[in-house]
């Protein structure tokens, strides 16, 4: 047996194709594809266990559409139904009585199974990893120790080549090609990579959904009116946990929160199987206070996202507003050292257990709600180290490179098409709140959940996973890719990542056989190769119409949009359904009817004849009945629309033609006695004539 000394050596001196940190998922797809194209690869893997959030918990796999995966990542959901379909794996149910909303029964109607438990996971993942030779090295890190710039110790480079890492336990890797699966991006980071952290401003990508979210933020809210303060009523006596006092920024600007991490916990109902739910040693109470007089001001769901699993176990994740995210808690963890990265893992490790323990028996939770979660425990038999607990951290978001090409929300949406796909994404553009902050009338409210699909699969393309060639031409970033803040929330599902893991270790064989820079690797044989692989770039299924704006300069005649409205409510942005004037238009949710107006004032220099014209894009869920009022002088008259109904003249409908003086003209919409959504994107005053 050789001593430490000696395998120190033995690591310094051999020189891997391909070195892996970070065995996520993503990272285990990389390392299976190196040696099926014939190349050395180890991982490092800092924790104890290898497959992330795959095998951490997360059973309900977010994916979007299930035909976008392929290659590796899809083999391994075809192993997970095999798995299943064998009575053998059902020991604490029928597998004929299981259901689940990520596939029909078992997956029997299908060639993959989407749902799974985290033991399963692990069992299959360590199995394809054995199968294809993968070589593992657990429990080192790199060592992240500060050297000059933005440099650590843990990496040598010879101008921008990447030549060895090196972990804190002295060992050394050399590699022609480095890959950081991590979800932190702590090698990429180490070697002088541009990155981010937290949202840019939508002004940087001209999106519309990055940035400080106010108005967006309808979903996972907190009911109206919950006080915010230590004691209620009285500012003087400070803000309850959790509550940032310097919130909630400017709506759409850029700032350094991150959003929100959890567990996601496999519990079970099973009582042989069951551990009923603990009171934490260091039980705070007060981290819960916001949560429970969000019970006493009317919430009555019961607060957390079941997906059932097989064999009476979940995958439970966040939901609503206070649930399992610690929110405002992990702004640090990027950037953390190991230490402080473990304390921050430490306190939503106790802040969750108190949580369920809270809801299970505090008087101030609703009774159907404590008899509900009091049927659940964490299982006996999954992550039997921590008593049903994992290490494991959803880690959302943290570093998000800034590398040769960065995918933003106009790729999600099909305005912009990536010229180099090496995968596809399908999930919606989906951010957790990122902060609560205390609104104007002195109420406490979540800001940051976004949520907005509707499109098709898109493709990924390469240059978001390489660095720039300057900054280093021998790594490959497949999980901290190069993406706005929303891109990256429908990028950043696990599926995902083992695609883009696979995609990377492509393209890293393909550059070491050409001895050239990853960023210059030839994209027509990559092409050729991932898709003889079996992996899916193109999207040749059904595809929503791209949503499109006209630009406001383009129109004739007099034409205010929605940024240029006095609005009251109106407050939810979007830019889904097209098309639409300027960058998108408002609604009101469907929310608070009666409460939303918003008036656009013209200024009429002489007298003419105008038709007023309004623009919205139709969709079924709009109102048939919407109020839109004209006021001119002493004049007021007020007619209804229709805004299913397709605009008879591109993104405008006209509602009338009218004789107006010189002075001031309001056209005012409101969502007063409204039968579904309401619209405000643009209204125009076309003087006859000049269409």
């Amino acid at each position: 047996m050789l001593c430490c000394s000696a395998l120190k050596v033995e690591a310094a001196d051999e020189v891997y194709d391909v070195v892996v940190y970070g065995g996520t998922s993503g990272g285990i797809a990389a390392a299976i594809q190196v040696k099926r194209m014939g190349g050395s690869v180890v991982v490092i893997e800092p924790t104890r266990r290898i497959g992330g959030l795959t095998t951490g918990g997360l059973g309900q796999t977010d994916i979007g559409n299930k035909a976008a995966i392929g290659g590796v990542s899809l083999e391994f959901y075809q192993q997970i139904r095999k798995h299943y379909l064998d009575e053998a794996n059902w020991k604490r149910q029928k597998k004929d009585s299981y259901r689940s909303g990520g596939q029909s029964v078992t997956g029997q109607t299908e060639a993959a199974m989407w749902t799974f438990e985290p033991s399963a996971a692990l069992k299959i993942l360590n199995s394809m990893a054995s199968d294809a030779g993968v070589k593992v090295v657990y429990g080192q890190r790199l060592d992240r120790t500060k050297v000059s710039g933005p440099t650590t110790k843990g990496v040598t480079k010879n101008g921008p080549h990447i030549t060895t890492i090196s972990m804190e336990t002295g060992e050394t890797y050399r590699g022609k090609v480095f890959i950081d699966s991590t979800y932190e991006g702590d090698l990429m980071a180490s070697a002088g990579v541009s990155y981010t952290v937290g949202r840019e401003a939508n002004a940087t990508y001209q999106e519309t959904l990055s940035g400080v979210q106010v108005a967006n933020s309808k979903h996972h809210q907190l009911v109206p009116n919950v006080d915010p303060y230590v004691k209620s009523g009285d500012p003087s006596s400070g803000l309850l946990p959790g509550i940032d006092p310097k919130g909630p920024g400017e709506e759409g600007g850029a700032d350094h929160r991150v959003q929100a991490y959890c567990f996601r916990m496999c519990v079970t109902d099973h009582p042989e199987n069951r551990i009923p739910f603990e009171k934490p040693e260091g039980y705070d109470e007060r981290l819960y206070e916001l949560g429970l007089r969000n019970f006493e001001a009317g919430e009555k769901r019961i607060p957390w996202s079941n997906s059932s699993m097989p064999n009476r176990k979940t995958d439970i994740n966040n939901n609503f507003g206070f649930s399992t995210d610690f929110i405002g808690e992990n702004y640090a963890y990027p950037e953390a050292s190991y230490a402080e990265r473990a304390a921050i893992i430490a306190r939503h490790l106790k802040y969750q257990q108190g949580l369920l323990w809270t809801w299970a028996n505090h008087p101030r939770v609703p009774e159907h709600v404590r008899k509900e979660i009091s049927q659940w425990g964490m299982c006996k038999d999954e992550f039997t180290e921590g008593q049903g607990w994992q290490e494991q951290l959803y880690i959302r978001e943290a570093r998000r490179m800034i590398g040769a090409y960065v995918m933003t929300q106009h790729n999600c949406q099909g305005r912009v098409i990536a010229d180099r796909p090496i995968g596809l994404a399908a999930y919606t553009m989906d951010s957790h709140n990122v902060q609560r902050y205390v609104d104007k009338n002195g109420h406490a409210r979540n800001e940051g959940d976004v949520q907005v699909g509707g499109f098709a699969p898109y493709p990924i393309d390469y240059g978001s996973i390489t660095p720039k060639q300057s900054e280093c031409d021998n790594l490959l970033v497949p999980v901290c890719l190069s993406a706005s803040h929303m891109a990256f929330g429908s990028i950043r599902m696990e599926p995902v990542f083992m695609v883009l893991g696979q995609s990377a270790a492509t393209a890293a064989m393909l550059a070491i056989e050409t001895k050239s820079p990853i960023q210059t690797v030839d994209y027509t044989k990559l092409r050729e190769r991932l898709l003889s692989d079996k992996q899916v770039l193109i999207w040749s299924g059904p595809k929503p119409a791209a949503a499109t704006g006209i630009e406001l300069k383009s129109l004739p005649g007099l034409v205010i949009d929605d940024e240029a409205a006095e609005r009251t409510g109106f407050d939810t942005a979007a830019a889904t359904v097209g098309p639409f004037v300027g960058s998108g238009y408002r609604h009101d949710s469907d929310m608070n009817k009666g409460q939303s107006s918003a008036r656009f004032k013209f200024k009429i220099e002489a007298p003419n004849k105008y038709e007023v014209r309004i623009a919205y894009p139709p969709n079924p869920n709009r109102a048939t009945n919407v109020p839109v009022t004209i006021k001119h002088g002493e004049m007021s008259t007020t007619t209804k629309l229709d805004q299913r109904k397709k605009p008879d003249d591109g993104a405008f409908h006209p509602i009338g033609k009218y004789d107006f003086k010189a002075g001031e003209v309001v056209v005012e919409i409101s969502n007063k006695d409204t039968n579904g959504h309401v619209i405000i994107d643009a209204v125009q005053l076309l003087p006859i004539g000049m269409k």
